[in-house]
Parts: structure tokens; C-alpha cells; sequence
């Protein structure tokens, strides 16, 4: 019986000591959760200034966006105008919603032209808008073709290097029907072939379409920024596991003494 007693005792603050290590463990992921989050915060509020003073910067001429892509890679969000045709045979829809409808965004190949700094460039893939689901049809909105030249104003785009998630569906050029921005896939079906292709997408400005579609000015750039709260969530924790460790070994103490 005394050697059972010895054995439980012995047990006991072994346990103790690898609940009390667990306990150390988990608040130090706890913080260094929280550490990240504050980490993307700083990068998060960065990227939306960044954002801002792009938008609202200027419009470039398309050659300078394109030298820019050339040496940066990264054109995103920067306003640029340029002067063209649009191949309105040629449009790709790519599905999306907007103020709660379902449809898709249209994109068409905009053909450059007076500009002879791209003169090596076929065309480039504008987003013109969204168009609800069941004006997929060009017939069911012939106001929206423009004859003769036009000038555009919107924002550069950077195409996306693969699918961004697999749950993003593939894909499904037979149908026409796009669910992330591939702009090889895109302008092949439109026609457009290798060196000819700007190597970027633009984002046309709410500037009213005749027949009023599609419907410009569909640029996300009001990015979710949850990244305090996520903080705040992992720093409460470790303080309320703080807290209990305290407790808990200031009852063991006073357990002990007694």
C-alpha cells in the first residue's frame, strides 16, 4: 500500500510539470500567431495605400504600362488610356456577380491604334463590365458596339500565373464560360496569338456603354482587411491561457503547502 501511495505521488507533479510544458507551448504558438497577424496587418495597410495612390494617379499612356510591366511585372491598379477597336466577335465571359446578380464580366480584344510605340502589339483583353446572365447574347445588346475608334480609360490588371485555388472550377472554353483569368486560355480563344497579346488585363472606368451594357467600373480594390481582429483573437487567447496557468499553479502551491 505505501509503495502504491509513492507511486501516485510520484506520478502526480509529473504530470504537472508536462501539463504546465503543454501549456508554456500552446501560448507561445498563441502569440506567434498573433505576432503574424499583426506582421500581415502592416503588410495589408501598405498594399491598400499602395492601391490608393495608384488609382487615383494619372492615367498613363498604354506604351509606358507596358514598360512598366516589362521591368516590374506588376501594373496592377495603375489607370491607363489608350485609343482602338474593339473585336467584338471575339468576347470572353468570365462569370461573376455584381450588386447581387449573376452574370459574367466581358472581355474583349481592344486593338491599339495612332500609337506606334506598340505598333508590336496586336491587342490587348478589356474588361468592359458585367452583363447579367441572360444578356450573355451580343444580340440582346447590340447598342453596347461602337463602329469606329474609341479611347478607354481604366485600370491595369496583372494576369494571374495558375489557378489561384482548387476549388476554383476549371476553366470551360467550349462553353465560353471563364472562372479564373487565364489570359493565355482567354486570348487564344480570341484569336489573339503569342507576341501580339499585352501581356496584362485593363479594367475599363464606369464610363457609360451606349444601351448601358455592359457596366463598367467593376474593379475590386475595397480588399477584406480582418487581419486586427485575427490578432486581437490570438492574443485574448494567450492571455486567457495565461490566466488559467496562473491559477492553476497558484491552487497546486497552495495545495502543496497545505
Amino acid at each position: 500500500m505505501t509503495g502504491s501511495v509513492s507511486a501516485n505521488a510520484a506520478v502526480a507533479p509529473r504530470a504537472r510539470i508536462f501539463a504546465l510544458i503543454g501549456g508554456l507551448l500552446a501560448f507561445v504558438v498563441l502569440i506567434a500567431l498573433g505576432s503574424w497577424q499583426v506582421q500581415r496587418l502592416h503588410w495589408k495597410e501598405g498594399l491598400l495605400a499602395e492601391i490608393d495612390q495608384r488609382i487615383h494617379s494619372k492615367p498613363l499612356p498604354l506604351a509606358d504600362v507596358i514598360q512598366r510591366f516589362t521591368q516590374t511585372q506588376d501594373v496592377d491598379y495603375v489607370p491607363v488610356t489608350v485609343t482602338g477597336l474593339f473585336d467584338y466577335s471575339k468576347e470572353q465571359y468570365f462569370f461573376a456577380t455584381h450588386n447581387g446578380a449573376t452574370g459574367y464580366f466581358v472581355y474583349t480584344p481592344f486593338l491599339p491604334q495612332g500609337d506606334a510605340e506598340v505598333a508590336n502589339y496586336n491587342a490587348v483583353l478589356v474588361n468592359r463590365g458585367f452583363i447579367p446572365y441572360e444578356r450573355k447574347d451580343p444580340a440582346s445588346r447590340m447598342p453596347s458596339v461602337v463602329a469606329g475608334p474609341i479611347t478607354i480609360t481604366g485600370l491595369a490588371r496583372n494576369p494571374l500565373g495558375e489557378k489561384p485555388s482548387w476549388v476554383v472550377p476549371d476553366n470551360d472554353p467550349v462553353k465560353n464560360i471563364y472562372y479564373w483569368k487565364d489570359i493565355t486560355l482567354m486570348a487564344r480563344q480570341a484569336g489573339i496569338e503569342g507576341p501580339g497579346l499585352i501581356p496584362f488585363f485593363i479594367d475599363a472606368d464606369a464610363t457609360p456603354n451606349p444601351g448601358g451594357l455592359p457596366i463598367g467600373g467593376v474593379t475590386m480594390v475595397d480588399l477584406p482587411n480582418s487581419h486586427l481582429q485575427y490578432a486581437v483573437t490570438w492574443f485574448g487567447l494567450a492571455a486567457a491561457l495565461a490566466a488559467v496557468l496562473g491559477v492553476w499553479l497558484w491552487r497546486g502551491r497552495a495545495g502543496a503547502v497545505n
